[in-house]
């Protein structure tokens, strides 16, 4: 049997005593058959265990950050295995427990170790079922399972329970390809919407993260910082910190830090280092640095498919449109934190990351131990949205408790949030398109600066299309690298796609307005894929969809996508005031197709909480910052998103059963910007080319589009003889 990265079985029942335990051995082309991306190695993918006492335990590389993948992991396992949900017990993100993942983002949970783990379950139950067969001395097809007991069908007085099976046994079996899943119509747990095995310990406020652990003797570090990426330092003078009572000073290569078991103690220590730093001269800012993406990057061919030089000349009209956006915080609840104890050669490391496997191997080359001297144990995230990937924090607390064989705990301030995020990037996107006499798309010629592919597909009928695409979104430490960013930069909820989306559909409109065509009824035209048909069909009898030419000045607007397997329509309405540039959105319908749904509230959470959180990229959030110096630095300045903006969201699950779970924890954010600009464009006829929109370019657009229209009537008037109203005219 190959061994498991980091795991075989004896170390397994090490670990978790006996009973019955599945390994997973799928290769990516049997596990993950929706899409192949190599997440997962060759070998183990999953264990799950039956214990003596009949407890189903999953082990599972992936963590929680609060999009439910605990509660509906369990509910998988739970199906599979004919056990009720309270029989499972999760245990995620423990290097030491659990099998290899790269990471949780992506949407990848349920669509890719969904697989590996359901299978899991099925082979455990046939194993149990095989042992019960002989036990009970009847065939295993005359077996039914329920809440974990075995009996004979029709005679429910012949049982036996799993714990009665597994206890005294140590069984190890590997599935392979032939895992047998129960169907659809078979479902008892997954498909339904069961309380979240998470909550009672978040509600009670018994839930353990990475800044509620103690251990004895534990030092809270304070780290000097520059005051800018890119600087360096000249001079140092620890005196007066080494003075303080209680206080550890520690310099290692790069790292200069105050130790000391008080925190609030060892921030005022850190005050007293003296130090001069050189500051590098800014080369770009908010405004400059579109123009530098465009200079410094050349996007590489994606997608190419027609004549892009003849759909231009059979267009009968032309759209040159540029979009932009700017750099995006995380800004999660949690700021980064970790504890780390070395300890007989050994270093333990509790951190929030999203990438616990990733995360113990940057430690291991920190500190050159073997990986299997390092463990790295993940308790809930306080939020993650793809910003916790990089984990410096976590090499930074390895790395002090390396040096002084002590427990150290760093836990950022938000000052050090905002300044060390790997940032969602700015980026710019060029789009060339055109219709021909009948309103029909003849070309689509697509060029991405920082953005990435992701959200790029052409999904629409269009004959000539050229995608051409630059970014690619790194998650370890080095994000920036070479790339022209003044600071790192790294994956944010749907990377690329919000930003790539935005323009697409933007476009889209822009085609349909001056097509002369409802913007619904010109995007079935140029459909052919019968899902995202239903999808946006779904969206709009649930808004109630009124077709007209936009704009209508009913402020509504339409906004699709396909991301992470789901496809996705959103529709909106908003007011606009004039005056003052403010945007009020009054409702969101979101429609998804995502296959089989494992729970339905919680993809419905997922979907709510994807519009709440665009609504900050749609609307506010926007980095200031003067080449490697970060001038948002706190909530005072960088402004998320209120309560008080969230409109009434209505959410369609649309059924399709025939299809695998697919992603639901960033599909509905990527419309976001194109439903609101579409929306805004409805209202006041103005097009927003640029996020975020705040109500400074909501009103500059609106005074634009006035000054237009102005224009085009006394270029009219200039034309006609007599300077007069053309016939039928109305000025």
């Amino acid at each position: 049997m190959t061994v498991p990265r980091g795991m075989d079985r004896r170390r397994f029942f090490q670990l978790t005593g006996g009973g019955v335990a599945v390994f997973i051995a799928l290769g990516p082309a049997a596990c993950f058959s929706q899409e192949r991306r190599g997440e997962y190695p060759d070998d183990f993918n999953a264990y799950l265990r039956i214990g003596e006492d009949g407890r189903v335990t999953v082990f599972s590389g992936k963590i929680e950050m609060g999009q439910g993948v605990m509660t509906s992991q369990a509910q998988m396992a739970a199906e599979e295995l004919g056990v009720s949900l309270a029989a499972v017990t999760m245990v995620l993100g423990d290097t030491d427990q659990c099998p290899w993942d790269r990471g949780t983002y992506g949407s990848l949970t349920t669509r890719m170790f969904g697989p590996a783990l359901r299978a899991a379950a099925a082979e455990a139950r046939l194993v149990l079922t095989q042992l019960a067969s002989k036990k009970l001395g009847v065939p295993r097809g005359r077996l039914v399972v329920a809440d974990g007991v075995v009996s004979v069908a029709g005679d429910p007085t012949r049982q036996v329970t799993y714990a009665a099976l597994a206890k005294g046994r140590r069984i190890a079996r590997v599935v392979g390809e032939k895992a047998v899943l129960r169907r659809v119509s078979e479902f008892q747990v997954m498909g339904t919407s069961p309380k979240r095995v998470d909550a009672p310990e978040k509600v009670t406020g018994a839930a353990k993260y990475a800044g509620d652990i103690r251990i004895p003797g534990l030092l809270y570090a304070r780290i000097l910082r520059p005051p800018a990426h890119g600087a360096t330092l000249e001079t140092l003078d620890t005196s007066a910190a080494e003075k303080e009572p209680g206080a550890l000073v520690i310099k290692h290569d790069d790292l200069v830090a105050v130790l000391h078991a008080d925190p609030e103690a060892a921030g005022r220590a850190l005050e007293r280092v003296e130090a001069k730093w050189n500051v590098p001269k800014a080369e770009v800012d908010g405004e400059s640095i579109f123009a530098h993406l465009e200079r410094t990057l050349t996007p590489e061919s994606k997608e190419n498919r027609g004549d892009l030089p003849a759909g231009r000349q059979s267009s009968s009209r032309v759209f040159e449109t540029t979009y932009r956006k700017g750099y995006v915080a995380h800004a999660p609840m949690e700021p980064h934190t970790a504890v780390a104890d070395f300890k007989n050669g050994r270093m333990t490391v509790w951190a929030s990351t999203q990438r616990p496997f990733p995360t113990r191997d940057r430690i291991a080359e920190a500190l050159r131990l073997d990986a299997k001297s390092v463990r790295v144990i993940t308790p809930f995230l306080g939020g993650g949205f793809g910003g916790k990937s990089a984990d410096q924090q976590a090499v930074e607390a390895a790395r002090l408790s390396h040096v002084t064989g002590k427990p150290v705990q760093v836990a950022w301030t938000r000052q050090e949030e905002f300044f060390y995020d790997t940032f969602d990037p700015a980026a710019v996107v060029k789009i060339s398109s055109g219709i021909d006499a009948a309103g029909r798309i003849t070309f689509w010629d697509y060029n991405v600066f920082a953005a990435g592919s992701r959200g790029t597909d052409v999904f629409y009928k269009i004959p000539n299309a050229s995608v051409r695409a630059s970014g690619r979104m790194r998650y370890g430490p080095d994000s920036h690298g070479n790339d022209p960013h003044p600071f790192a930069v790294g994956p944010w909820r749907a990377p690329g796609a919000n930003m790539n989306v935005f323009a697409g559909e933007s476009q889209m409109d822009v085609m349909a307005a001056a097509a002369g065509v409802d913007a619904l009824e010109f995007r079935l035209r140029h459909l052919s894929d019968a899902r995202m048909k239903k999808v946006l069909q779904a969206a709009a009898e649930a808004f109630g969809w009124r077709p007209g030419v936009s704009p209508t000045r009913r402020g509504r607007g339409v906004a699709c996508t396909i991301d992470a397997g789901t496809y996705a329509a959103l529709m909106a309405e908003v007011d606009v005031n004039p005056d003052s540039g403010a945007v009020s959105v009054k409702r969101i319908v979101a429609a998804q197709d995502m296959g089989i749904v494992v729970n339905p509230d919680g993809a419905k959470m997922q979907m709510e909480g994807c519009v709440t959180m665009g609504l900050g990229y749609v609307f506010r959030e926007e980095l200031r910052f003067e080449g490697g110096k970060i001038l948002d630095m706190n909530f005072d300045t960088y402004e998320i998103p209120r309560f008080s903006w969230v409109p009434k969201i209505e959410t369609v699950l649309i059924e399709n059963d025939e299809l695998a779970p697919q992603g639901g924890g960033e599909p509905a954010i990527v419309p976001m910007g194109g439903v609101i600009a579409n929306a805004v464009f409805d209202a006041t006829g103005a097009r927003l080319d640029r996020l975020p929109m705040t109500p400074a370019r909501v009103k500059a657009a609106i005074a634009e589009a006035k000054a237009g229209a102005a224009a085009r009537v006394a270029s009219a008037l200039a034309e006609w003889p007599g300077g007069g109203p053309q016939p039928g005219g109305v000025l």
